[in-house]
């Protein structure tokens, strides 16, 4: 479809659900109610689906996101519903946004590149540190067998699952509780994503790998951190560095101190 053709369709459904926001005050709940969606395990309309496409078109793939179905699985879900309300139309820009209780949900960039670290092929059993807005949970759902998120806010965990649930994913368990020490009797996992940013690589996560096994981890200061491959080969783990990046502190015993 022509570019100019695909901007008119977008601000034309912006414009029409901007309205309609007004009148109803519709929130990320009425969205979830109304509206049809295309994940993993349902398909239904959406308007968003042209903003959705233009972040992939015009974000990630000229930023050097490759794999296809990294890029298929962020066509189909619908970010949007995992953001505050009355920011569903900022959603798909590239930039992190505020989800409440001091969280964020990262940039879709970001999302994309630390998917792409993980390598899945659809076999695996990957544990998510730091479930936030269970955006980054539904993108993992599309892509691998089952996975596991857990998230230190109670509240922030049940809106997440809610979501989840309400767009039907069948293969994610949610958990409230430390996320620096792991979910010891689901262990071990394919795959370990930490979505918030540590002083040094808990131990209790690399412990919790198969091995073969990789973890994707921010590492540094509060300000600043690297972005961190770490494999499994026996009892050595080596560490590759991806990029610089940016994230919230992950707190716990093997992590942050909440008032650090």
């Amino acid at each position: 479809m022509d570019k100019k053709i695909l901007t008119r369709v977008l601000r034309y459904h912006m414009k029409k659900e901007s309205s309609k926001s007004r009148d109803d005050k519709t929130s990320t709940a009425n969205l979830i109610s109304k509206k049809k969606y295309s994940t993993r395990y349902g398909e239904e309309r959406d308007p968003f689906e042209v903003a959705r496409r233009r972040m992939v078109t015009e974000q990630l793939i000229p930023k050097g996101i490759k794999d296809d179905q990294i890029l298929a699985a962020m066509s189909r879900v619908p970010r949007h519903l995992f953001v505050s309300p009355g920011m569903e139309y900022q959603a798909y820009e590239d930039r992190p946004l505020q989800v409440g209780f001091g969280q964020t949900i990262s940039q879709p960039l970001i999302v994309a590149m630390m998917t792409e670290e993980l390598h899945l092929t659809g076999v695996e059993r990957v544990l998510e540190i730091g479930t936030g807005s269970g955006y980054q949970a539904a993108i993992l759902a599309e892509l691998a067998k089952e996975v596991y998120t857990i998230e230190r806010l109670s509240d922030l965990s049940s809106r997440a699952g809610q979501v989840l649930s309400n767009l039907k994913y069948k293969n994610i368990s949610l958990k409230v509780g430390d996320g620096t020490l792991g979910w010891v009797d689901k262990a071990p996992f394919d795959r370990i994503i930490v979505t918030a940013g540590a002083p040094c690589v808990p131990e209790a996560l690399q412990m919790q790998l198969t091995d073969g096994g990789m973890l994707v981890i921010p590492v540094g200061d509060k300000d600043l951190q690297k972005l961190e491959v770490i494999t499994r080969k026996g009892e050595r783990y080596d560490k590759r560095v991806v990029t610089h990046c940016r994230f919230v502190k992950l707190v716990g015993d093997q992590g942050w101190n909440v008032n650090d």
